[in-house]
C-alpha cells in the first residue's frame, strides 16, 4: 500500500486513493470477490479519468441520489460528459423513480414552492407541512424529469452503493471507517503504526463472511431503528459462523437483543437469547433472569458453575466484573432458597480522606478543586484517571500490541489490533508481552519507554493518551512509580483489557524528592464508588499501592450565606 495522495497538491487525490484500494483488493482478495465485484474492478480501470473521478465523488458523498447541478468539480469538467460512460454501464441511472419525499430532499424550499404553489402552499409553512399537504396528491414514484420537466437539471441514482459498501468492508474490516481516512492520514490528523501485512492478514476469508457480516450489520441497524425484533433475532441465531471475529460480533449483538427482551419483562425470550451468546456478561444476565422467573435452584447452579469454570470452550474464565456481579447475587439467591450463608472475607475499606472545600473561584469539576487544594499542600498533582497507567503500558508493550499476527491487522489505518478485546488476545501474544514486562524486572523499562515516547509520538494507539502525557509527567511517573507497582497494574490489565483499563483513581500526587506517590479517587457529595473502582481499590490494597478515596463536602461561601439568610427571612415573613 503506497502512501495516500496529497490532498493539497493533487486535485484527483481521492481518485488516486480509490485506485489504491481497488488494486489492494484485487491483489489480496481476488479469491473472496464475487464475479460482480471483479467485473467492477476491471471495468473501472478502463474508464476515462473524468468518469472515474465522478463515480468516486458520488461513492464518497452521501446518496444515493445526486443532482447534476450539485456535482460540479473543476478537475472533472462537464458533468454530462463524465457521467455518460457510467450511465452506459448501469452503475448510474438518470431515470430512477423517486418518491415525493425524496424529491423534497433534493429540492430547496424556494424550488418546491415554485413547483407546487398551485396547490395553495402557505409560503411561511415548513417543508414538512408542505409534504404532508401534498402526499395524498402524489402517491406514485417517477423519474426526476417527470416531476419537473421545465427544470434544467438531472438526478442521478448510484446503483452500486451496496457493492461499494462490501468493498469498503473488505478493505477496512468494518463499516464505521470510510474513505476520509486517506485524507485524514494525508493531512497528519491521524497517524498510524505501519504494521507489516501478509497474505494471512485478512479479516474475512470467504465471500460468505462478507454476507454474514452484512447480516449482522443490518440487524444491528434495524434493532437501533426499533424494527420488529423476532425476525432479526431468528436471522442472527441461525447464522453458523466459523470466523471467531464474526462470532464475537454476533455474541455481542445477541446480548443486546436479550437485554431488550429482559428490560420489557419478556424473560423466556431473553433467557433463550442469552444462552446462545458467549458475550462476557451473558451468564450474569442469565442468573438475573432465572431469579426473576423464580427458578432459584438453576440460578444458584449457574452462578456457582460460572465462578468455577468457563461456560464452554469458546469462552474465557469469568473476568473480574462478572465475578463481582455473581458474588453479589449469590447470597441473595441462597437466602431465597433457605440455604445457609457462605462465609466471605470482608475487604478492608480503603484509606479515606475527607475534605471540606470552599468554592470561591471560577466553576470547575470537583476533581479540579481537590487537585488545586492538594497542590497547595505540597507535591505535584495531576488529573490522570485511566490515562497514565494505560499510556505507560501501551508504550512499554508496543511491540506486543502491534505484532503482525494473522488476522490482527489488515489495512494501514488501524489504531490497534482487531482482536484486542477477544478472550485469547493475551494468550496469542503471551511470550511477546512477557518479554516487554521483563524490562520492569531488569531495569531497562525507563529508557525503553522514553525512547518509544519519542519514536511513536502521535501515532494512534488503543492505550496511549498523547494529549494527557507530556514529558514532564512521563519523567515524574518513571521516577516515582516503583517497577513492581507498574508490573502489578500491567498484568492486571492484561487479564481483561476492556474492564481493567477503566476505574482507575482520578488523581495522582507525586513527591519527586522522596520518589513516592499516592493515587486519589475523588467523590463529591452524594457520589459513590462504582464497581470497577471498587475492584481497583481492592487490587491496590492487596499490593500495598498507596491509594485514598477523597470525600468532598462544600463550605458555604459568603454569597451562599447571604442567599441562605434571604431565604430564611422570606420564610419567616411567609409564616407571619
Amino acid at each position: 500500500m503506497t502512501i495516500p495522495a496529497n490532498s493539497l497538491e493533487d486535485p484527483f487525490y481521492y481518485l488516486s486513493n480509490f485506485r489504491q484500494v481497488l488494486a489492494w483488493l484485487r491483489e489480496r482478495y481476488s479469491d473472496v470477490l464475487c464475479n460482480e465485484e471483479l467485473a467492477f474492478v476491471d471495468g473501472f480501470a478502463v474508464l476515462d479519468k473524468a468518469a472515474q473521478a465522478l463515480l468516486v465523488r458520488m461513492i464518497m458523498r452521501k446518496g444515493p441520489l445526486y443532482r447534476a447541478s450539485k456535482l460540479v468539480y473543476a478537475e472533472i469538467g462537464p458533468t454530462e460528459l463524465a457521467v455518460a460512460p457510467l450511465l452506459q454501464r448501469g452503475w448510474v441511472d438518470d431515470q430512477h423513480p423517486i418518491s415525493l419525499g425524496q424529491l423534497f430532499d433534493l429540492l430547496g424550499k424556494a424550488e418546491l414552492y415554485q413547483r407546487f404553489r398551485h396547490h395553495g402552499l402557505l409560503s411561511g409553512a415548513r417543508k414538512a407541512q408542505w409534504l404532508e399537504q401534498l402526499c395524498e396528491h402524489y402517491l406514485d414514484e417517477q423519474p426526476f424529469a417527470h416531476w419537473w420537466p421545465e427544470l434544467d437539471d438531472a438526478v442521478y441514482a448510484l446503483q452500486i452503493r451496496g457493492l461499494c459498501e462490501r468493498m469498503r468492508l473488505l478493505f477496512f474490516g468494518n463499516l464505521y471507517q470510510d474513505w476520509s481516512e486517506f485524507v485524514l492520514a494525508d493531512l497528519g490528523i491521524y497517524r498510524y503504526e505501519q504494521v507489516p501485512l501478509n497474505a494471512e492478514s485478512r479479516s474475512l476469508h470467504h465471500a460468505t463472511h462478507i454476507d454474514q457480516y452484512m447480516v449482522l450489520h443490518e440487524a444491528r441497524q434495524a434493532l437501533e431503528a426499533g424494527l420488529e425484533r423476532e425476525p432479526l433475532v431468528a436471522g442472527v441465531l441461525s447464522l453458523e459462523l466459523d470466523n471467531p471475529w464474526l462470532r464475537s460480533r454476533r455474541d455481542k449483538l445477541l446480548f443486546q437483543m436479550g437485554y431488550l427482551y429482559e428490560r420489557e419483562g419478556l424473560l423466556d425470550q431473553a433467557l433463550v437469547i442469552y444462552q446462545a451468546s458467549t458475550f462476557a456478561e451473558s451468564r450474569a444476565r442469565q442468573v438475573r433472569v432465572l431469579e426473576r422467573m423464580g427458578r432459584l435452584e438453576q440460578a444458584v447452579e449457574l452462578a456457582q458453575s460460572a465462578l468455577q469454570s468457563p461456560q464452554n470452550a469458546l469462552e474465557a474464565a469469568p473476568n473480574a466484573a462478572e465475578r463481582q456481579q455473581l458474588q453479589r447475587m449469590l447470597p441473595r439467591l441462597r437466602r431465597g432458597l433457605g440455604l445457609p450463608a457462605q462465609p466471605k472475607r470482608k475487604a478492608a475499606p480503603p484509606q479515606r480522606l475527607d475534605l471540606c472545600l470552599l468554592r470561591d473561584g471560577p466553576a470547575r469539576s470537583v476533581e479540579a478543586w481537590v487537585q488545586a487544594h492538594l497542590q497547595e499542600e505540597g507535591g505535584l498533582v495531576f488529573y490522570v484517571e485511566n490515562t497514565l497507567f494505560t499510556s505507560l503500558f501501551g508504550l512499554l508493550c508496543w511491540p506486543a500490541i502491534f505484532a503482525p499476527l494473522p488476522g490482527a491487522f489488515f489495512h494501514p489505518f488501524q489504531s490497534g489490533p482487531t482482536d484486542l478485546h477477544q478472550a485469547d488476545f493475551h494468550a496469542r501474544r503471551a511470550a511477546l508481552f512477557e518479554a516487554c514486562l521483563m524490562e520492569l524486572e531488569d531495569g531497562r523499562y525507563p529508557a525503553t519507554i522514553r525512547q518509544r515516547y519519542r519514536d511513536k509520538f502521535g501515532l494512534q494507539s488503543p492505550f496511549v493518551y498523547w494529549s494527557m502525557l507530556d514529558e514532564a509527567l512521563l519523567d515524574l511517573a518513571l521516577k516515582c512509580l516503583p517497577a513492581a507497582h507498574l508490573s502489578h497494574c500491567f498484568r492486571r490489565m492484561l487479564e481483561d483489557l476492556k474492564a481493567n483499563c477503566a476505574g482507575m483513581p482520578d488523581l495522582i500526587q507525586f513527591w519527586p524528592e522522596r520518589r513516592s506517590y499516592r493515587m486519589i479517587e475523588v467523590k463529591g457529595p452524594g457520589d459513590r464508588l462504582q464497581d470497577n473502582q471498587v475492584r481497583w481499590l481492592a487490587f491496590c490494597a492487596e499490593h500495598r499501592m498507596p491509594v485514598e478515596v477523597c470525600y468532598v463536602t462544600w463550605q458555604s461561601s459568603a454569597d451562599d450565606t447571604l442567599i441562605d439568610t434571604a431565604i430564611a427571612a422570606m420564610a419567616q415573613q411567609a409564616d407571619a
